[in-house]
């Protein structure tokens, strides 16, 4: 099986209302800052920022 190597696992929190709704990877080599993504929160029932949170590893 092949290694993740340069991947990390972190969190998305909603910028509204602060809940961590979705965890992902990002590559740790390529992205120089923080990752910012439209996402759906189901605590404010609409669309909204969602930010990197930390790495959960």
């Amino acid at each position: 099986m092949a290694k993740k190597g340069s991947r990390v696992l972190i969190g998305l929190t909603c910028s509204v209302c602060g809940n961590q709704n979705y965890t992902t990877e990002k590559n740790k080599i390529n992205t120089t800052g923080a990752i910012k993504i439209k996402k759906y929160c189901r605590k404010c029932r609409k669309h909204t920022d969602h930010k990197e949170k930390k790495k959960l590893s």
